[in-house]
């Protein structure tokens, strides 16, 4: 009986499974019936569209924006600056120009590039020059640590670049960067309505550069009114403001872009350039070949030259720099003048920005310029003022910083006067200085005698973490004054975070001397935990840099 059972049950097993095979192919034949059911009426009906109703393109009832209105309004004005720089040879060789037109290297050491015997009010650096090579690299990614392209592979070839100006005199003055033209043998501008040919363009002379501003006026001839742009006052933007940048980003000539103005006032270069580029920050995008064309404000009026952007990528990323049309106005008239170049006032001194508020808590004040150094023979040494007096004052008005004394004093003309107020030793004084050019100020070379030795102890390991001892005498006759060398830092020590390195001399602490061991070992003994600590440090090899102030608070 059981065995039967079996039988039954795989007999039914059987029976069911067949079933649903046979479901299955059933639905599959169903499908493909469908399909092909389809496939005929719809070949069948593909001629059929007699009922179809013809597309037309409607007359447009949108007004057009703003935007397209400035665009229009400005682009003729708006020219491509094509330049060419030619191989050069020297000594029957080949001389590879590794500087080119189209490109603003970045920054190596600062002290790998003349500073011009700058002695002038602000940071006495010299801004480095790389080398890098580029048909477009019309913008100097030295600002934010992007990468120069390969050095050195063209053996002198000849080469191209593209930048972008406008026109603001219709007799043929362009405005552009000084960094598009430069070095460059011959310089071409393409109007917008010139003819779209591989022609370079209408051949351009320069009328001068300005390398402080990275600005540059060039001139075309023509026989007949150019259109011209309209330039605005920069010093009315505000943050938050709409902007437009016009020029030909990788050859693409009339590319317009708008974005807002997100910061004023940007300083980005720390050298002694950076004096006088204080930037317009915008997110309208700028790449290469937008270089020297204009930021536009929403009437159409130019607020700034594009020149620069901040990148990582040698791109676009979000961030653009305009130098703002007040100093573009400053600067042009100076360009289009007799002498063709830019002169600017300066009264002999050097000073650091960004001191941490341990000097002014220990020097005695919030806003000023404290004096790093004094030029010798230079209208603020004449006019009597030293090192470590606070400028407060021009003509009575208060000053804010050292931003605002170089801007100052850079407008005045050489051979005014101007009255500065200054603080000494907490008391208030004033002296009248004559303005001199600039550029003819010179500075102290003075080579250093106080190379780091061996040896020596010192009861400020424990507390700064340095070891010193005191200086030669040959460098105190340089110096004017006696200090303690450093002769060693320990990493990560006190010394070491306020950027105290072997070589540098303290001529003072907290406005104490110490010109031997034993005065500097007096004062690091009584220092005390939560106490702000002001070290005077002088670089023997620059000393025409004068003081530095590195500050910080005692753990």
């Amino acid at each position: 009986m059981p065995s039967s059972r079996t039988f039954l049950d795989r007999l039914r097993s059987r029976r069911l499974a067949s079933t649903f095979a046979a479901l299955a192919v059933l639905s599959a034949a169903i499908l493909i019936g469908s399909y092909a059911a389809h496939g005929v009426r719809g070949q069948e009906s593909q001629g059929d569209s007699s009922d179809a109703t013809p597309l037309k393109v409607p007359a447009t009832s949108v007004a057009p924006n703003a935007f397209a209105q400035i665009a229009r309004q400005v682009g003729p004005a708006v020219v491509n600056i094509n330049t060419r720089t030619l191989p050069k040879e020297a000594n029957n060789h080949r001389q590879q120009r590794t500087n080119p037109h189209g490109n603003r290297p970045i920054p190596q050491n600062p002290d790998d590039e003349d500073d011009n015997g700058d002695g002038g009010d602000g940071q006495d650096q010299g801004q480095g020059q790389g080398q890098g090579q580029n048909n477009f690299q019309d913008f100097f990614n030295r600002f934010f640590g992007g990468q120069a392209p390969g050095d050195g592979d063209d053996s002198g070839a000849e080469r191209d670049s593209l930048g972008s100006g406008f026109i603001v005199d219709p007799k043929g003055y362009i405005i552009t960067n000084n960094h598009v033209i430069e070095n460059a043998d011959q310089i071409y501008v393409k109007l917008s309505t010139d003819p779209e040919t591989t022609d370079l363009g209408r051949k351009a002379r320069v009328i001068g550069v300005d390398k402080a501003t990275d600005l540059a006026v060039i001139k075309i001839e023509t026989d007949k009114p150019l259109p011209t742009v309209k330039l605005g006052n920069s010093d009315s933007s505000e943050v938050g403001d709409w902007v437009i940048a016009i020029g030909s980003p990788f050859t693409l000539s009339q590319t317009v872009t708008a974005g807002i103005i997100s910061a004023k006032n940007r300083t980005i270069d720390p050298g002694v350039t950076g004096q006088f580029q204080h930037f317009i920050q915008t997110d309208a995008a700028i790449n290469p070949g937008n270089s020297g064309g204009p930021l536009l404000n929403m009437n159409s009026e130019v607020i700034g030259v594009n020149t620069a952007i901040y990148t990582q990528s040698s791109g676009y990323q979000g961030i653009g720099f305009a130098m703002p049309s007040n100093t573009v106005v400053q600067v042009y008239n100076d360009l289009i003048s007799p002498n063709h170049k830019v002169t600017r006032g300066a009264i002999g001194i050097t000073f650091r920005e960004g001191l941490s508020a341990s000097v002014g808590r220990v020097y005695g004040f919030k806003n000023g310029v404290l004096v790093q150094s004094v030029t010798t023979g230079g209208p603020s040494d004449k006019a009597g003022l030293k090192p470590r007096d606070i400028i407060t004052t021009i003509d009575g008005r208060p000053i804010k910083d050292g931003n605002d004394l170089v801007s100052d004093i850079a407008g005045r003309r050489p051979g005014t006067t101007v009255r500065l107020g200054y603080l000494r030793d907490g008391k208030q004084a004033d002296a009248t200085v004559t303005i001199a050019d600039r550029d003819k100020i010179s500075t102290i070379e003075v080579a250093d005698d106080d190379q780091p030795q061996n040896g020596g102890e010192d009861s400020g390991q424990n507390k700064l973490g340095i070891t010193v001892r005191e200086v030669t005498p040959a460098t105190v006759q340089k110096l004017g004054t006696g200090g303690v060398v450093i002769l060693s830092v320990t990493p990560g020590s006190f010394a070491d975070q306020q950027g105290l390195e072997p070589g540098l001399v303290i001529t003072r602490i907290n406005r104490q001397p110490t010109a031997t061991k034993d005065q500097f070992d007096k004062i690091v003994n009584g220092l005390k935990s939560g106490q702000d600590v002001v070290f005077e440090v002088v670089n023997p090899k620059r000393i025409q840099d004068g003081i530095n102030f590195p500050a910080g608070t005692l753990p």
